[in-house]
């Protein structure tokens, strides 16, 4: 059977201005597979503006790629027929950022729960929505007689957000893709949260797409871990290899980036140039080049994604002695 989800050398530029047009390139070449007969929790880490919400937005069919192609089980999304796009909208399903913004404050936080019951048709009697939401708010480790009834500003935000992963769960689908879904919450209930999407993965085998800046809570989290900066795809593999043992200049900066318990450990080693030196930047080649402390003659070139082992890659030319890949192997480096 093909993956519920591929990406094809998809490419998001956005544009700008009327009369002297300039662009953006938020995705670059990005080939990505997710199969519903092996649930995995992937992330996508990178800091603002590498393009991840734009990837959420690609994967959840809030955009159409500039170029390239997403396929949900082998048919083009952008092609699918109704019936193809209510399986498409209920198979894939999002967890966002900010808990509050997807209440509407007028009404309590019932609605939420039986607006896509009601869509979807998973119920015909007021019994069977109530058991059917019940359910789900058990599923991520709320009581419905603690939340039920309620409106939005009476809870807290992590109480709002496990609500909203509840909403996802409720439809039962194959794929989560939850962008930055503890950021906005206190940190004594991230974990609770994070929790509550390995629970999902584990228990009801979803794949889930954890999308973020934190490498912390990544790193608790996910199986696999792909680094993006400006687009492009710095690094990837098997979450606890490319933390601890990362391979481009990128990810490093990024690791270094994490105050660590250690009073002993200078934070902050790595030094970090102002973006203000992308201005230079170059056209072509390596999108990190104007903040590499290792760039080189040969990085006004594109790099490619070199192997560096069974489940680990990094596009740098430190590593050009490895063996290159293109980047539609790149999901076969991921662990499941």
């Amino acid at each position: 059977m093909a993956p519920i989800l591929e990406l094809r050398n998809v490419s998001k530029t956005y544009s700008r201005g009327l009369i002297s047009r300039a662009s953006t390139t938020a995705l670059d070449n990005l080939s990505l597979t997710l199969d519903a007969s092996t649930p995995t929790i992937m992330t996508v880490a990178g800091e603002s503006g590498s393009g991840k919400t734009t990837l959420a937005m690609l994967l959840l069919g809030f955009l159409e790629p500039s170029s390239g192609q997403i396929f949900y089980y082998g048919k083009d999304i952008t092609k699918l027929d109704a019936s193809d796009r209510t399986s498409f909208r209920r198979d894939v399903q999002a967890v966002f950022q900010d808990p509050f913004a997807v209440f509407n404050p007028f009404y309590p936080v019932d609605h939420l729960l039986t607006v896509p019951i009601q869509k979807f048709k998973l119920a015909n009697t007021a019994a069977k929505t109530r058991s059917l939401m019940e359910e789900a708010l058990n599923g991520v480790g709320l009581r419905a007689e603690d939340v039920l009834g309620r409106f939005p500003h009476q809870l807290s935000g992590g109480q709002r957000q496990r609500i909203n992963v509840a909403r996802a769960l409720l439809l039962k689908p194959k794929v989560i893709v939850a962008d930055e879904p503890v950021s906005m919450v206190d940190a004594s209930l991230r974990a609770t949260i994070l929790e509550s999407l390995r629970k999902l993965n584990r228990e009801f085998g979803i794949s889930i797409l954890y999308i973020t800046h934190d490498l912390t809570t990544a790193f608790h989290v996910a199986n696999s871990i792909i680094v993006l900066y400006r687009g492009q795809v710095m690094e990837a593999g098997d979450i606890d290899t490319v933390i601890k043992n990362p391979q481009h200049p990128y990810t490093r900066l990024l690791i270094d980036s994490i105050p660590w318990p250690d009073l002993s450990r200078k934070w902050g080693d790595s030094e970090i140039k102002a973006r203000e030196a992308e201005a230079g930047e170059l056209l072509t080649g390596c999108k990190f080049y104007g903040r590499c402390p290792f760039a080189m003659e040969k990085c006004k070139q594109p790099p490619p994604l070199f192997r560096l082992s069974e489940h680990q890659a990094a596009s740098c030319y430190i590593h050009d002695q490895h063996e290159r890949i293109s980047t539609d192997k790149l999901t076969e480096l991921l662990p499941t």
